[in-house]
């Protein structure tokens, strides 16, 4: 029996094969949205070059003979003219390849940027420089060529590395996966390399141990840790027939597992490919971003062509090239490029941990706009499955008693109803002779006499009426949608009913305070959707506080009524689990898939819940405003620092005397990106978790 657990949330399958060389294939620029020239970069390529570029700056910044004159101070030595050219040469090669190749891709391309504006301003200081050296102008600029490059590199280097932090979470998924596994043999257990488990394979899973592979328990039960897959932190009790998840720990005590998935089927696999699409998605913010990058470049060129040419009409040569180059150098987009591939990459690294795992950008950004929320019932605000709420005894007998009898018949059936019954009971009452009465219940012989237990169905066939009281308790129990099932002795002069039972699907605990956090964060409309009985939906939506329902709905009329909710202005987030919800999911502004749902589901959704805990939806409205607030307040900050840096870089307070150099211009630029970064970086200190009820 599938007791439901949130073990096939995240279908869609990862990688987790524990290939440790591929735990590093994703490109640092998988993420990095409209910045994604740098592909093939890394970060440790740019701190090697760094560090050599900035060993070559500091003997071409001190023998400059610009520096020497500002601190009044003097060096001579044979060869002293030649260090700026040759090592400032070294490092325009070196250090400033990277850009260099980038521009020539971004022509290629015909998608200018920021790599092309970098390389323009490192190409011309060169040939500026290279022109002095040769007496053609007057002009010491190694110096700030040097640290102009060496200034770039270290910016880029903080930026690969922030991405590459973010997208660690890959890695980190990854990384739960054991590197080997102990596989049951005939003759006892080896040790074998997780690579080498096949389907149907049984493992040891000791006491603190990892399961490498999704599989089911055929023996022992353990406290299991699954808050690397669902964000919930407290362990979770699986038994003999539960599944149980790849990278999950047993806490406890050892367990049998059968494996049931490996590789690219697994769970944290699915986890694993889901965070890094959504860290490759795009998004309208990240469209606006690229869209201004291209259109800087633009302004930029301009910029830097009137400025040429006002400061050569001027009569100024050397300060037509200084100007030109700090206009090219503070132009660069590279705290705009940063701006939404860094709250991408965090944003969604961050709701993995939490049990959020982001398909869509857009979803996630449409979130923050949902103004109706529509729940699934069944897997979704209850749990699926059926629970004893109610015992009556006739003429006041024993409840414990009559369940230990109407568990004992049950004990040899499968239905759902009769697995409550014996989930119930302390301990069933043996039984012998059991036998199903299809469509009326089951029939089973305890300590010589025979019972029954079943619906209206059977009453009616044998005859009998039950108590009053219990009459009077199996109305108010149908009039709230609970299942009523009746015990009754066979033998005697007529059958006897000798007790009642309502049976419920249990609401989740935390549904109640899933719909008091949903209103407090501004959603207006909160609705339920289910194939159940009206007097069931009611009974629910009552105990949950909902304020719509829409009750014995055929799965074909879902999305209809996704499309009812949207006509009436509305913008709808849809919560669902199962294959009859998927085309509501997909109708919906935003589908959410609760994690114990089915893949057919998660396919069609934007957004899964690792975890099958409602209150993970707040989460995301959450998340999605702290990152649509991260993302304008970077834009608005990259688009204002160019506004307003480029005329200053171009000289129009030179009358003031104030200039900038395009060595300060570079620290400029580079502060500016820093800004940017840690402004993403806060988004870290979300609170996506569901505060303790």
């Amino acid at each position: 029996m599938d007791h439901g657990h949130r073990e096939h949330a995240t279908a869609p399958a990862v990688n987790p094969q524990h290939d440790h060389e591929g735990q590093h294939d994703h490109p640092q620029a998988a993420a990095h949205g409209g910045h994604d020239k740098h592909a093939g970069h890394d970060p440790e390529m740019f701190r090697r070059k760094f560090w050599l570029s900035l060993v070559l700056t500091v003997p071409v910044v001190i023998t400059s003979h610009m520096v020497m004159d500002w601190f009044g101070y003097t060096l001579d030595f044979p060869g002293i003219d030649w260090v700026g050219p040759v090592l400032g040469s070294v490092v325009f090669f070196y250090g400033g390849w990277p850009f260099l190749v980038g521009g020539v891709r971004e022509v290629r391309d015909r998608a200018p940027g920021m790599m092309l504006l970098i390389s323009m301003a490192i190409t011309v200081a060169y040939v500026a420089s290279l022109a002095t050296a040769l007496d053609l102008f007057d002009l010491d600029f190694w110096w700030e060529l040097a640290a102009l490059v060496t200034i770039m590199l270290l910016g880029h280097w903080q930026e690969m590395k922030a991405i590459g932090q973010a997208q660690g979470a890959l890695a980190a998924l990854a990384a739960l996966l054991p590197d080997d596994a102990e596989r049951v043999t005939d003759g006892g257990v080896e040790r074998v390399q997780v690579t080498d488990l096949g389907v149907g394979d049984t493992v040891l899973v000791r006491p603190g141990g990892r399961v490498p592979a999704d599989g089911r328990i055929v023996d022992g039960s353990a406290e299991l840790d699954e808050s690397m897959i669902t964000g919930e932190s407290r362990p979770v009790p699986r038994g003999t027939g539960d599944k149980v998840v790849a990278g999950t720990v047993a806490t406890d005590s050892a367990i049998r597992v059968r494996i049931e998935a490996i590789g690219e089927d697994t769970a944290l696999a699915g986890i694993q490919r889901l965070v890094a699409q959504a860290q490759a998605s795009g998004s309208r913010a990240q469209v606006l971003a690229d869209r201004f990058a291209a259109l800087l470049f633009y302004v930029a060129l301009g910029a830097a062509l009137v400025t040429f040419g006002a400061w050569w009409a001027a009569g100024n040569l050397d300060d037509s090239v200084v100007r030109t180059v700090t206009v090219l150098v503070i132009a660069c987009p590279h705290a705009l490029g940063l701006a939404i591939p860094l709250v991408i990459a965090i944003s969604t690294a961050v709701s993995a941990k939490a049990g959020i795992l982001v398909k869509d950008r857009l979803a996630l950004e449409r979130m923050r706009t949902v103004d109706a929320v529509l729940f699934d019932k069944t897997g979704t605000l209850t749990k699926g499955k059926h629970t004893v709420t109610g015992i009556a005894a006739a003429n006041g007998g024993n409840d414990e008693d009559v369940l230990s009898l109407a568990a004992g018949v049950e004990a040899d059936s499968e239905h759902p109803l009769a697995r409550a019954i014996v989930a119930a009971a302390d301990k069933p009452a043996q039984a012998k002779d059991f036998r199903s009465l299809t469509g009326r219940g089951v029939q089973a012989t305890i300590n010589g006499s025979e019972y029954a237990v079943g619906g209206p169905t059977l009453l009616r066939e044998l005859g009998v009426e039950p108590p009053a009281e219990l009459r009077t308790a199996a109305d108010d129990w149908a009039k709230r949608g609970a299942a009523v099932l009746h015990l009754i002795r066979l033998d005697g002069d007529r059958p006897a009913v000798l007790g009642a039972f309502a049976l419920e699907d249990e609401v989740r605990p935390e549904a109640r305070q899933a719909i008091e956090e949903l209103r407090r964060n501004g959603v207006r409309t909160i609705a339920m959707i289910t194939g159940d009985s009206r007097a069931v939906a009611d009974a629910v939506a009552a105990d949950l506080g909902i304020d719509e329902v829409f009750a014995e709905v055929l799965p074909a009329d879902k999305d209809q009524k996704v499309a009812e909710l949207q006509s009436r202005g509305l913008r709808v987030a849809m919560v669902g689990d199962g294959v009859n919800d998927a085309p509501a999911l997909a109708r919906a502004d935003v589908g959410i898939a609760i994690g114990a749902g089915t893949d057919v589901a998660i396919e069609s959704a934007g957004v899964v819940l690792a975890s099958s805990d409602p209150r993970a939806v707040t989460g995301v409205i959450r998340l999605s405003k702290a990152a649509y607030r991260k993302m304008i307040q970077n834009l608005g900050w990259a688009a204002g620092y160019n506004v307003i840096a480029i005329p200053l870089a171009a000289g129009v307070l030179a009358w003031a005397g104030f200039t900038l150099s395009p060595a300060i211009g570079a620290v400029l630029m580079s502060a500016s990106t820093i800004v940017v970064a840690l402004n993403a970086q806060l988004l870290r200190r979300v609170n996506l978790a569901a505060p303790p009820q």
